[in-house]
């Protein structure tokens, strides 16, 4: 089985992260969430295993339940690199406005101001 995968810190996982996936998802296409495993600070509040957690639990868990998403967490990256020919395509998905405006810093500031986070 073939997935399309996204790779991110989704610190928190969010209606813009929603949005993105639901883009291949309607288009019949599985999904795989990479979670870089990013050292916690300011800026990323929760550990890798803390993110796949609250993933398994929100809004996606009756996707991943039927295997139509996948996650993982994989060790921080640097870039992604591809050769030439390798069988599988770059996409790029350009959200519209008011969702391209969801900002995690805003959530997370949010989150902190209302002493959730």
């Amino acid at each position: 089985m073939k997935y399309s995968m996204f790779i991110g810190r989704w610190q928190p996982l969010h209606k813009g992260h929603l949005w993105l996936i639901n883009e291949r998802l309607k288009e019949g296409k599985n999904v795989w969430l990479a979670i870089r495993d990013v050292e916690p600070d300011e800026n990323n509040p929760w550990t890798a295993e803390e993110i796949e957690r609250m993933v398994h639990q929100g809004e996606l868990k009756d996707l991943i339940a039927d295997g139509r998403v996948i996650t993982s967490i994989i060790p921080d990256i640097e870039s992604v690199n591809y050769g030439r020919g390798v069988g599988y395509e770059i996409i790029e998905h350009i959200p519209p406005t008011e969702i391209g405006e969801i900002s995690a810093t805003s959530i997370r500031k949010q989150m902190r101001k209302d002493g959730k986070l």
